[in-house]
């Protein structure tokens, strides 16, 4: 039982002359396919027909879902809004990021109007936020941060040290006690090291 190849749904695996399916195929028209991603199994027993598979890889990629909380960086702003790759959904670390959106209007619950993204994010920040949509054709997921505990958790200063919220609006750098705006999260006690 060694596996000769991955394939996706749909894929012609061979006639029903030459086995007979298993688990992840189905059969149409006297041919076997596979009806899930994997890798493609042949197994024969006493002579028989072999027993023609897909299985599926055991560590499949956990998906954010409406209503997630998830862990993104930030990876570019504009004036209206901010593009993230997701890092983990609630505390699993996801194998590959997967990208989000979070728009100027989903960033503060109130004063949506007078929200301005680089007042709010920058480059680089560690952001809590929650997946209100699947999204859209780009296959980016919507986020919001319009909850108190959502926002930047983690931000480097322009001297690169890691800053200290001060504010919900403001984080400061320890060392050059300058202070830059963001939407920083109350992080909850349970979060907390100590």
């Amino acid at each position: 039982m060694a596996p000769a190849r991955y394939c996706v749904p749909g894929e012609r695996l061979c006639s029903l002359e030459e086995g007979t399916p298993g688990s992840g195929t189905y059969t149409h028209h006297g041919f076997i396919f596979a009806s899930l991603a994997g890798c493609f199994m042949k197994k024969s027993e006493n002579g028989m027909l072999p027993v023609v598979s897909v299985m599926r890889d055991v560590d499949s990629q956990l998906l954010p879902d409406v209503g997630a909380t998830v862990t993104c960086k930030v990876c570019s702003i504009n004036s209206r809004f901010a593009k993230v790759h997701i890092l983990y959904v609630g505390s699993t670390p996801l194998k590959s990021p997967f990208r989000g959106t979070i728009r100027r209007e989903d960033i503060r619950a109130t004063e949506k109007d007078k929200v301005e993204v680089y007042k709010s994010f920058r480059p680089g920040d560690i952001v809590l936020a929650k997946v209100i949509s699947l999204g859209d054709v780009q296959s980016n997921y919507l986020l919001t941060t319009a909850e108190n505990e959502l926002g930047v958790v983690v931000a480097h200063s322009e001297a690169d040290v890691r800053m200290v919220p001060i504010s919900w609006c403001e984080m400061q750098c320890p060392s050059t006690h300058a202070k830059e705006l963001r939407k920083v999260a109350r992080v909850q006690p349970e979060f907390l090291q100590t």
